[in-house]
């Protein structure tokens, strides 16, 4: 399985326990994503994504209390929170987090497209997986919620600051869905860019 730059920056920050743990999660999830196309989600049981991971039951729940977080889970929400923190401060908030999205599609599309376009399609046509995914989305909001926050030194309750961090998820997602509509053939960098600039532009109809 191939990482991205961040995310080799994520494992390099962890102890050896700590990215023996990361290992053995990402190669479940793979495993579990394999049999999910090769015989559909509703198929597929947790003993048969533990044997072909080579892991018992139990040690599947000890990384995803159910199968359904095989395909919710990833690292994007702590390595988006990083790559903010690491720019500079008198970067306007829009154009930090359209940096930043552009710099995670940039790498998921090109180390991890398949997976990417898998799990989206698996998110959208599963019921279980699409209510679960709302939830999912609050805590990425949340987590950019407060790393902006604390940039630009605004309570997390400030609703004007709210307000432009569900847009800017809003956007993301519908440029993540229109591109996976096409098949991954569609740029989607330049559908971010689109949809943050319509932002920007106060979103003219």
């Amino acid at each position: 399985m191939s990482t991205s730059p961040l995310e080799r920056s994520l494992e390099q920050r962890l102890g050896l326990r700590e990215r023996k743990k990361l290992k053995t999660r990402r190669s479940i999830q793979e495993h579990a994503l394999r049999l999910f196309q090769e015989q559909g989600y509703d198929a597929t049981t947790v003993e048969q994504i533990a044997e072909a991971a080579e892991v018992s039951p139990s040690t599947f729940f000890r990384y995803f209390p159910t199968k359904e977080d095989t395909v919710l889970t990833d690292e994007y929400d702590e390595l988006i929170v990083d790559a903010i923190r690491a720019l500079p401060p008198e970067l306007p908030p829009v154009e930090a987090l359209r940096n930043v999205m552009r710099a995670m599609v940039d790498e998921m599309v090109a180390t991890d497209r398949q997976r990417m376009l898998g799990r989206t399609r698996l998110m959208l046509s599963v019921p279980a997986l699409r209510s679960r995914q709302w939830d999912q989305t609050k805590v990425s909001q949340h987590a950019i919620l407060e790393v902006l926050a604390e940039r630009l030194g605004r309570p997390t309750s400030d609703f004007e600051l709210q307000a432009f961090v569900a847009a800017v998820i809003a956007v993301w997602e519908t440029a993540i869905l229109g591109w996976v509509e096409a098949d991954g053939k569609t740029d989607i960098v330049e559908l971010l860019d689109r949809g943050v600039d319509f932002l920007i532009a106060g979103c003219p109809l």
